[in-house]
């Protein structure tokens, strides 16, 4: 199939192309190259799917891989007459948006980013479903918009109107006009809300990523909630098989029930920070130096996702350990900065 994924250069949206293209997809990568995090960390993933980074670096805005199997285009989601231009273009049969502004704690700084890019752009691409009909549009959504929910372990059932931070408002803004333009335009939608999610070629400013680099340059790590926090952490290759079920199976609609889902997308299996700090000093060898601090605005003490429906819908199943997942970070980790422990 011909498939759309934002957010390419992306952690998970790199890992995902990485895999449509293996099993034979033809891929379309956007994605803005943005300065949240370090852009080399980007290109680099790019490189890894073929594409000349050093040429992107340089302002080249589109390319191809040698074999064809995968086209990156550099623009942002916000720039409708592009987005539109794109998908009149190209005919996708799906589209997986997984581009978005991300962080909890960066929205506080920086809101006008988030709607620009979190609704703005998401809108960008509903409008262009609408207009250039796609067999599915698989979007992420984010366990964030739990918010100050208590009843665990989390469930799509359950509450989510009170979200403690702009990110979370913005990705359950998402879930909101996803469900409209499904409804009123008989789009196949499946919306997923991601835990943790942890893995090689992570984020820099992720959790694994910040205690590894501590850990490494023998600097202290700030363990927030004094390390009781809760976090249902997910390995990037158990989402990446989880998408491509879910991609299989759109929904039809029927009647007054538009063709929209929306699951968890976790590991089920919730670990206090304190012990994934331990599996990461274990894997790097070394203890780190640890700053206690209170609970920091914004973030959610726990998180902990019902994955039953993920389950029995597309036989979903998380396989990667805690222990397996951070070894496998950990070699990714070493080989990537070289100069490491």
């Amino acid at each position: 199939m011909k498939i759309l994924v934002t957010g390419a250069a992306g952690f998970i949206g790199f890992h995902l192309s990485k895999k449509l293209i293996a099993d034979g997809h033809e891929v379309v990568g956007l994605d803005n190259l943005n300065h949240y995090y370090d852009v080399r960390l980007k290109l680099d993933r790019l490189a890894e799917l073929g594409i000349d980074a050093m040429e992107i670096a340089m302002g080249k805005a589109e390319m191809r891989s040698k074999d064809n199997s995968f086209r990156f285009v550099k623009t942002d989601l916000a720039e409708e007459s592009k987005i539109m231009r794109l998908f009149a273009a190209e005919n996708f049969e799906v589209v997986f948006n997984l581009a978005a502004q991300a962080g909890v704690r960066y929205s506080l700084e920086q809101p006008q980013t988030y709607v620009r890019s979190n609704l703005v752009g998401f809108a960008n691409i509903l409008e262009a479903c609408r207009r250039y009909p796609v067999r599915h549009l698989i979007f992420a959504s984010s366990s964030s918009v739990y918010g100050s929910n208590q009843s665990v372990p989390f469930k799509v059932t359950d509450n989510v109107d009170r979200p403690i931070s702009l990110y979370a408002a913005s990705k359950k803004s998402n879930e909101l006009m996803a469900h409209s333009y499904s409804h009123l335009f008989q789009i196949p939608t499946t919306g997923l809300r991601f835990f943790t999610v942890y893995g090689e070629w992570g984020r820099p400013d992720m959790a694994t990523m910040l205690f590894a680099d501590a850990i490494a340059k023998g600097k202290p790590i700030k363990v927030f909630n004094h390390g009781e926090m809760s976090r249902d952490f997910t390995y990037v290759g158990d989402v990446v098989e989880g998408l491509l079920k879910v991609m299989q199976k759109p929904l039809v609609g029927e009647a007054e029930n538009p063709p929209y889902r929306l699951y968890n997308i976790g590991s089920h299996a919730p670990v206090k920070l304190g012990k994934f700090i331990e599996t990461i000093e274990r894997k790097m060898g070394k203890e780190a130096e640890k700053i206690m601090l209170p609970l920091q605005q914004g973030d959610m003490k726990d998180t902990y996702a019902d994955v039953t429906e993920l389950m029995n819908d597309f036989a979903y199943r998380p396989k990667t350990s805690l222990e397996e997942g951070i070894e496998k970070f950990v070699k990714w980790y070493k080989e990537y900065y070289f100069d490491v422990v």
